[in-house]
């Protein structure tokens, strides 16, 4: 489990296919730390490490998740917003995140409002449903609030700390973001669906 509250920028250092595709990404932590099958999240993507040494770690992506993230675009000298699993009494800042991506959102718009951005995007249609104005949503691993919703288009607002320490400066219209929907929501349509049956 993740809060969506990034805590490293991490680079892409070389990538590898064997069936898999293996990244190595490098970061300011010490990653000589890092257990070996610890899960980090990897711009909102629940990735397992299978090698470190002090400066950088390994994670394996299989087919099905280059299928259903932006994992399958990213390129060698790429960056990646990085956040390590969430220990027993860790504060929870952000919301409960699992890494687990349900689709990809797509950046309609970026304007600025006042020092903040607000950036409108258009989710799959499949997942629309569950985004709600107020509710949570975490947008390539960073945990946001829903400020409004129109059909399939959504958007947030990225404060200047936000947008300064994770990878949302790079973005720009027309990108596509790892976009998990609030575990909560999704049970909730669940029961609500289960209760029509």
């Amino acid at each position: 489990m993740f809060t969506g509250i990034i805590t490293g920028i991490g680079q892409i250092e070389n990538i590898t296919d064997a069936g898999d595709r293996t990244f190595r990404i490098s970061c300011d932590w010490d990653c000589s730390t890092i257990d070996i099958g610890a899960s980090i999240a990897c711009s909102g993507v629940c990735l397992t490490v299978v090698a470190r040494n002090a400066s950088s770690f390994d994670v394996t992506a299989s087919a099905e998740t280059l299928g259903v993230t932006t994992a399958a675009d990213w390129a060698v000298g790429g960056c990646l917003n990085l956040e390590r699993a969430l220990k027993l009494g860790d504060e929870l800042g952000g919301h409960l995140v699992s890494g687990h991506v349900d689709g990809c959102a797509e950046i309609t718009s970026i304007d600025s409002s006042g020092d903040s951005h607000v950036v409108w995007l258009e989710a799959p249609h499949e997942f629309a449903r569950f985004i709600a104005a107020k509710g949570s949503i975490a947008l390539d691993g960073v945990s946001l609030t829903v400020n409004a919703v129109d059909g399939r288009l959504f958007c947030v607002n990225i404060i200047p700390h936000t947008w300064a320490v994770t990878g949302w400066a790079t973005t720009a219209v027309g990108q596509k973001l790892n976009m998990e929907i609030d575990m909560l929501a999704r049970y909730v349509a669940r029961l609500a669906d289960f209760s029509k049956e």
